[in-house]
């Protein structure tokens, strides 16, 4: 959807600065071991996973749906938890190890997860939302690029495309998703950003100062007012596939390549935004999958430029 110049900023301000967590994370852990079991052997490293990578994700996708049709929102809450935890636990301990904070990292990193996690899932807050999601991808990151290589993640990137295109304009499977997010869950896996117009945001100021101590009675009057708030989303899908290629070009080529294709993402994810008409859904990966593939070609240029000289 087509949002105005603030949030679209705000948007892609926060889409770049993950990506830019991601990769520090990324080159932290080709200094140390994944923890927490995490970290593959070194059998399974050598070999990339791509194909198990991609049947494990149509997997999920199965699973969440008919999870979604079970209404077993109980579970799904349990299940993000879990992922949040860990997600967030591999970013803090990377920062705890770079920056030698503390001796027993893996233990800090999982104690100043564990309510993050919790305020998260079980809490709606968001600006403790969007914090968790700036550092939630780059830990998800760090695990999947020990598992692939330049070939796989350009198959990946294009099966993830293709479905992001299904999902979106033929089943609606995608909006359906984050409604259900959203509504049921009370929480959505990606960035999340609201916001009113200028009419609407004085009616949201007189009911808080009306309401000031009865929550319950606000969120009532709220609802029967009918405050519209528009909703700027980015799914997490759109941001942690960008950081994953960023991650196997850093191994492979260094730091200037994966910055190359950070710079192309993000610029192909503004140029949706620019394009996208008001009211209207479009598939993020497909745009950035185009950016990421081009952001390749020019470091792969560089690379040889500069291997030749």
């Amino acid at each position: 959807m087509k949002h105005n110049i603030k949030i679209t900023t705000i948007l892609i301000l926060m889409f770049l600065v993950t990506q830019l967590i991601g990769l520090f994370v990324i080159s932290t852990y080709t200094q140390t071991k994944l923890p927490y079991g995490m970290e593959p052997p070194e059998e399974v490293k050598e070999k990339p996973r791509g194909l198990e990578i991609i049947v494990a994700f149509a997997i999920a996708i199965t699973l969440f749906f008919l999870l979604i049709k079970l209404n077993a929102e109980t579970f799904i809450r349990l299940w993000y938890f879990v992922v949040t935890v860990i997600a967030l636990s591999l970013t803090l301990n990377a920062v705890i190890f770079k920056f030698d904070i503390f001796n027993y990292g893996n233990f800090l990193a999982v104690i100043i997860a564990l309510p993050l996690a919790y305020i998260k899932i079980f809490k709606r807050n968001i600006i403790v939302h969007n914090l968790t999601e700036l550092l939630i991808y780059p830990g998800i990151a760090a695990v999947f690029t020990t598992l692939l290589n330049v070939p796989w993640i350009i198959i990946l990137l294009l099966v993830i495309s293709i479905y992001d295109i299904w999902a979106v304009w033929h089943s609606q499977f995608m909006q359906k998703m984050a409604e259900f997010q959203i509504n049921k869950l009370r929480f959505f896996t990606g960035f999340f950003v609201p916001y009113a117009n200028k009419k609407q945001r004085m009616k949201i100021k007189l009911l808080r100062e009306k309401y000031v101590n009865k929550p319950d009675l606000l969120e009532k009057q709220f609802k029967k007012a009918k405050i519209k708030v528009n909703l700027a989303i980015l799914g997490g899908g759109d941001v942690i596939f960008p950081i994953i290629a960023a991650g196997v070009f850093y191994k492979v080529f260094g730091i200037g390549s994966s910055l190359i294709i950070t710079v192309f993402s993000t610029l192909a994810l503004l140029g949706l935004f620019i394009m996208a008409r008001k009211g209207k859904f479009y598939p993020a990966m497909p745009f950035i999958t185009a950016g990421i593939y081009l952001g390749m070609i020019v470091s792969w240029f560089v690379y040889l430029v500069l291997t030749a000289i």
